[in-house]
């Protein structure tokens, strides 16, 4: 395990593992996550920083799987959301179709002075009114309403979304090749990530999640244009580069728990 210093002292930084570590508490939320697409680009930790929630900073990882400090990554994720129930409430909290949507979401890799890792979502798009409008709401997540489609023919995978009430839109397409065997370390950083970091009025919760261990296969980006990066305050040019890592997987099944200060 490694050991991270903060401005708080020494704090063990959690291992990146292909497992999920338990779920502290009662699942509040489970959901599927379908036909996920992950491009991601690698950039220098001060694209970042400033965009993150008190108490997190950049989680760092150099290409060569080492931790050189001063490389952190961007990711621009499609996925459909289907199947979100409630476990407490039982048969009464499965949302059925109203709950189902896609979505394209932007997201960073963040580090908390207790060593947890998550992800921090910048924006995210979702194709139905009224799930964005609740998870917006009760999460403090940066959702948007936005008209998003999705195409599959063959091994080809493309997603397009439009965010209403703006000229913000993303479309990218790419080809699905072979499954992974075993991830690099860089795949399983960008992918094994067991909790978000949510700022909200000043205040920052981790909410940890849990799956099974994903199916990944390597895949081709196509093409690419984008606005939904540069919207969301990283620097604009950043998509017209040849991206670092390319994934594909069928999905899983995650559960949240509820917010940790």
């Amino acid at each position: 395990m490694t050991v991270t210093r903060t401005g708080r002292g020494a704090s063990r930084l959690q291992p990146v593992t292909a497992s999920a570590p338990a779920l502290p508490g009662r699942p509040w939320i489970e959901q599927a996550w379908r036909d996920v697409v992950f491009v991601h680009w690698r950039v220098d930790v001060s694209a970042v920083a400033p965009l993150l929630p008190a108490g997190t900073r950049p989680d760092t990882i150099a290409p060569d799987g080492s931790d050189d400090g001063v490389t952190t990554w961007v990711g621009l994720i499609a996925f459909s959301f289907e199947d979100t129930r409630f476990p407490p409430f039982g048969p009464l909290g499965r949302t059925g179709s109203v709950g189902d949507f896609l979505e394209v979401n932007v997201r960073v890799y963040t580090r908390d002075d207790s060593g947890r890792r998550g992800v921090v979502f910048l924006s995210l798009d979702a194709g139905k009114f009224l799930p964005a409008a609740a998870a917006r709401t009760v999460t403090g997540t940066p959702y948007h309403w936005a008209r998003v489609a999705r195409r599959h023919d063959g091994d080809r995978m493309a997603y397009a979304v439009r965010r209403h009430g703006t000229h913000l839109r993303s479309v990218l397409d790419v080809e699905v090749g072979a499954p992974v065997a075993e991830p690099t370390a860089v795949e399983s950083f960008l992918t094994a990530r067991w909790g978000m970091h949510v700022g909200r009025a000043g205040r920052t919760s981790w909410w940890p999640n849990e799956h099974d261990p994903w199916v990944l296969h390597r895949a081709t980006l196509r093409s690419v244009r984008d606005d939904l990066v540069g919207a969301a305050g990283l620097p604009l040019a950043l998509t017209e580069l040849e991206p670092d890592s390319v994934l594909y997987s069928p999905g899983v099944v995650t559960r949240f728990a509820g917010p940790r200060a």
